[in-house]
C-alpha cells in the first residue's frame, strides 16, 4: 500500500491490527440494529446503497431480514458480493467523522428461517413481528470476507473475518 503524505511526512495510514481493534469491531457488530448495505444493481451494475435492519448470529456474523420485493434483495440474488457499513449507533454528538465505523466486504447467502432464528430476531426487534412472517421476507447471512475499521481519527485497521467474528 502506498504511503500517504501528511504535512511533508511519510506515514502509513493503516495500523497493525490489535486486540483493541478486534474488540471495537465486534462491539460495533454486536450493538448494530441498522446498517448501510451496498449492492450492485443487476440492470446497470451501478452501486445501490440502502439502509437495512441487521443483527448478528451466534458466531458474530451479520444477519439481515430482507423483503424479496426490495431492490437490494434482487441485487443480492444476482450477485452476492456486497458491502456493509456499520456505525457506532451510540455516538450521536460531535463530529461524525471521529466516530467509529466498520466497512465490511461480505458475501450474502439466504438462510432458512428456523424457529430459533425467528425468536432471536424478535427478541431484539419485537416490532418486526408485523412483517417477519410475510411470505416475501427472508433471512440473509452477510458473511464477512474482509473489513476496514476506522476507530476515529488516525486509527484505521484492516481486518480479516476472524478479527470481526466472535471466537
Amino acid at each position: 500500500m502506498p504511503a500517504v503524505r501528511l504535512r511533508g511526512m511519510k506515514q502509513e495510514p493503516i495500523r497493525p491490527t490489535d486486540d483493541e481493534a478486534r474488540t471495537l469491531a465486534r462491539r460495533l457488530l454486536a450493538h448494530m440494529r441498522h446498517a448501510s448495505l451496498g449492492s450492485l444493481d443487476p440492470e446497470t451494475g451501478a452501486p445501490l446503497v440502502t439502509r437495512i435492519a441487521v443483527q448478528i448470529d451466534g458466531q458474530g456474523a451479520p444477519v439481515a431480514l430482507l423483503s424479496g420485493l426490495a431492490a437490494h434483495s434482487r441485487a443480492l440474488i444476482a450477485d452476492p458480493r456486497a458491502g456493509l457499513l456499520v456505525t457506532d449507533e451510540a455516538a450521536s454528538k460531535g463530529d461524525a467523522m471521529t466516530h467509529a465505523r466498520l466497512s465490511i466486504l461480505v458475501r450474502a447467502e439466504q438462510i432458512a428461517t428456523t424457529p430459533e432464528i425467528r425468536e432471536a430476531w424478535l427478541a431484539r426487534d419485537p416490532k418486526a413481528k408485523v412483517y417477519i412472517d410475510l411470505p416475501d421476507f427472508r433471512f440473509w447471512r452477510l458473511v464477512p470476507q474482509s473489513g476496514l475499521l476506522n476507530g476515529g481519527f488516525g486509527r484505521a485497521f484492516k481486518l480479516a473475518p476472524a478479527d470481526m467474528l466472535q471466537g
